[in-house]
């Protein structure tokens, strides 16, 4: 019994933790695909290509709160670089 216990939360543990990660990697990919064209109309070199790192980089970071940290950081960037 001790076992299939620690089975689920293990599981269920990880399941959430990918949910999560799955949920974030989607928004912060919406957002940076609203980057990438705010970027490339304006021709704003920062806006694009931080628009093509926020699409790209949930598929290598794998946990949750790293996601939402790169992101923030990425979606701050614009603004406070001028370029």
């Amino acid at each position: 019994m001790l076992l299939v216990s620690i089975l689920i939360r293990y599981f269920w543990d990880n399941t959430m933790d990918n949910s999560a990660s799955l949920l974030w990697g989607l928004l912060f990919g919406s957002i940076g695909i609203g980057y990438f064209v705010y970027g490339k109309r304006q021709r704003r070199g920062i806006a694009l290509l931080s628009g093509i790192v926020l699409i790209v980089f949930p598929y290598f970071v794998s946990s949750w709160y790293l996601i939402v940290l790169i992101g923030i950081v990425l979606m701050a960037l614009p603004y406070f670089i001028r370029y």
